[in-house]
């Protein structure tokens, strides 16, 4: 499942910003996001403190996102979602850069780093909730796990975030049926 390749990027780099930005478990451990890898959000960019911490903000608003559509709570995602384009201002806006053909940002050119990275995170989110596919957004589900995940599978039956939880997952329950 592709919604369009920009789309589907910018919504991976808000997958991306949830797991590594909120604190919660990930693969079976406790997960801090204390001092979070942000190589693939940062483009290359320095990155501040303030930056990061602001992006943190937002990045806990996206995993309710997440959570609403997990629980079928569409509505609240939605709304929430509303929320989010109108506190990062998003609005689509032409611009042409590095070399690069006139596309498509969603943030102005003068918008704070963290404001950069959330704008066009809400927007992607919209267009997903917003499409008759909008259930592929998840919730790991494997034990002592919370990290979210987008299912871009062919029939969208994803319930990992991870093929490393979805092999503890069917190594416990392998463990368990050696049991009885």
């Amino acid at each position: 499942m592709n919604f369009d390749s920009h789309t589907s990027d910018v919504v991976a780099a808000a997958v991306e910003a949830v797991n590594v930005l909120t604190p919660g478990h990930a693969l079976g451990r406790e997960y801090s996001a204390a001092d979070p890898d942000l190589r693939g959000l940062s483009h290359g960019e320095p990155v501040h403190r303030e930056d990061v911490e602001e992006l943190r903000a937002y990045a806990a608003r996206l995993r309710e996102v997440f959570t609403a559509v997990d629980e079928g709570r569409i509505d609240e995602a939605c709304e929430a979602t509303n929320l989010l384009l109108k506190d990062t201002q998003a609005a689509p806006m032409l611009m042409k850069h590095d070399g690069e053909p006139w596309h498509v940002h969603f943030h102005t050119a003068s918008a704070s780093w963290a404001r950069r990275r959330a704008a066009p995170m809400a927007t992607a989110l919209a267009i997903v909730l917003g499409n008759p596919m909008f259930d592929r957004l998840g919730v790991c589900t494997a034990v002592a796990c919370d990290r979210v995940f987008v299912d871009v599978s062919r029939n969208g039956t994803r319930r990992f975030c991870s093929t490393a939880c979805q092999n503890r997952v069917k190594a416990a329950a392998f463990r368990a049926r050696k049991q009885v």
